[in-house]
């Protein structure tokens, strides 16, 4: 385990290979998870690529979950973190809330971006009056309460009938995180909408999701992707939100093939 402390809070991240290589993969996660959801792409990777993994403020390991704080304060703390790292330039790959984080690193430094791919995430997700519901409904009754939806949204029906073990343990993940850090994030998601940001995307950019993604289906990514001038957009089959857990071989097969892909 390795630890920073960014921005006045201790950041959990792990880096496997070398900071500077030009193949590094940086991944953030979404809401409710934490590094390890990226963990079952290591088998599909090839060895010639380096990956940065952190967890975002306020869920696994880091810290920040003690105040209140926003997606400008997730953004600061991936720059952060590359910053403290030495990382000049990445490919990085957000899911869900972590796509927004990427988006919004995007805004305020492009410098870092070698390529872009954003898994199962939107410009804006949901709505406010969504958040807002979501929000109170966890004040009043608990992570718990919200532990079953998520569920179903992160996973295929196929996936909870045949890997009921792997299920239990990401509800366990879910339910481990803080609660003031996962309604934080939940508020960071209902102020945020990067439909301007997009547009600005100059590097390669691979927008991927799984045809059954409860929470942000194809047609909402893909209508993300249309934003981005050049971008590519990719359905991964008899998978949920979570492709990284779902279907690592098809999404690490989309990863290394876009990464192989010579930018002009």
């Amino acid at each position: 385990m390795a630890f920073k402390t960014i921005n006045g809070n201790v950041v959990h991240y792990e880096l496997i290979g070398e900071a500077k290589a030009k193949n590094l993969i940086v991944f953030s996660n979404g809401l409710g998870t934490d590094f390890r959801i990226w963990l079952p792409l290591f088998d599909e990777l090839g060895d010639d690529v380096s990956v940065l993994l952190y967890d975002s403020r306020g869920h696994g390991l880091s810290g920040g979950a003690d105040k209140p704080f926003g997606m400008a304060d997730l953004v600061s703390d991936l720059a952060g973190l590359c910053d403290e790292l030495g990382i000049r330039k990445a490919t990085f790959c957000g899911l869900s809330v972590g796509g927004l984080v990427c988006q919004g690193l995007w805004q305020e430094r492009p410098d870092l971006f070698r390529k872009l791919i954003l898994c199962d995430t939107a410009p804006r997700i949901g709505t406010a009056e969504i958040w807002a519901e979501r929000i109170a409904g966890i004040e009043k009754n608990g992570l718990e309460s919200a532990a079953d939806s998520s569920m179903a949204r992160w996973f295929t029906p196929a996936f909870h009938e045949d890997r009921a073990d792997e299920l239990a343990g990401y509800r366990v993940m879910m339910m481990r995180q803080s609660l003031s850090g996962y309604l934080s994030t939940c508020a960071a998601l209902r102020d945020t909408d990067f439909s301007d940001v997009l547009p600005t995307i100059t590097v390669p950019t691979l927008f991927v999701v799984g045809d059954q993604d409860g929470s942000t289906p194809p047609a909402t990514v893909e209508a993300g992707s249309k934003l981005v001038p050049g971008a590519r957009f990719e359905v991964i089959d008899d998978c949920a939100h979570i492709p990284s857990v779902e279907q690592p071989e098809a999404l690490a097969d989309l990863i290394q093939g876009f990464m192989r892909k010579q930018v002009n």
